[in-house]
């Protein structure tokens, strides 16, 4: 990735309806960290304006999104697991962006494009069809409700999902939190171009063989908070 692909930031202003609620900054970053947003996100940031095939050091097959993805890790080993595929991460906390830029480093990722910005200003610009699935992973629960519209997954984002996800592709939920199983479960089940994949409980309660276990995920266990897995299943 020898050309910068685009700048550092969102495009344009989320609609007031939209707006954004969760963190943008943490602790102060590291000299290291933050010498990886300069000189290293303008090599892998996502730019809506140009093909996804061009952005690939690689055309590749399959392109999966995932929003939000924390801190990297999970993203990352999507991505060392499967080389011949290409990846979009959207997350606006730039302490998380930091630390998937090391990820890439580290591993010398290929196949990675980052969005660090609200993803509801990019979704709109991708083709529709144009993804093998997509990842959800412990967002945000926002258990109040009146802070229900804060949650990532909702009506408007299921028809964007519906809209991006190709037919038989598929869409990952998980979360360790009650409040969370529920409306991410609610939301996934209401919209009719998706099935829910689960057979058995054992297809809700345990890791998926192809999700890649975090530190995140073993705290989690270790607390007592059991992850539920929802995979769907996105219908001709």
């Amino acid at each position: 990735m020898a050309e910068p692909r685009g700048g550092i930031g969102g495009a344009g202003q989320v609609p007031v309806e939209q707006r954004f609620y969760g963190r943008r900054k943490g602790r102060p970053l590291g000299k290291t960290l933050q010498r990886l947003l300069v000189e290293t996100l303008p090599l892998f940031h996502l730019d809506p304006d140009v093909s996804l095939a061009d952005q690939f050091e690689h055309d590749p097959g399959d392109v999966f999104l995932e929003i939000g993805f924390g801190g990297g890790e999970h993203l990352a080993g999507l991505a060392l697991a499967k080389p011949d595929a290409g990846f979009i991460g959207a997350e606006p906390f730039i302490n998380g962006v930091a630390t998937m830029l090391r990820h890439i480093n580290e591993q010398d990722l290929k196949n990675v494009l980052l969005w660090d910005d609200d993803v509801r200003q990019v979704l709109p610009k991708l083709p529709d069809c144009c993804l093998a699935g997509a990842y959800i992973m412990f967002p945000d629960p926002w258990p109040k409700r009146r802070h229900a519209a804060r949650r990532i997954l909702n009506p408007a984002m299921m028809e964007t999902l519906a809209r991006l996800i190709r037919p038989k592709g598929m869409l990952m939920l998980a979360s360790d939190d009650p409040t969370a199983k529920g409306w991410l479960l609610q939301a996934a089940t209401a919209h009719p171009a998706f099935s829910w994949t689960a057979r058995c409980p054992d297809d809700w309660r345990n890791r998926p063989t192809d999700i890649p276990e975090t530190r995140y995920m073993r705290k989690a266990h270790s607390e007592a908070r059991t992850p539920s897995w929802f995979r769907f299943e996105r219908m001709c």
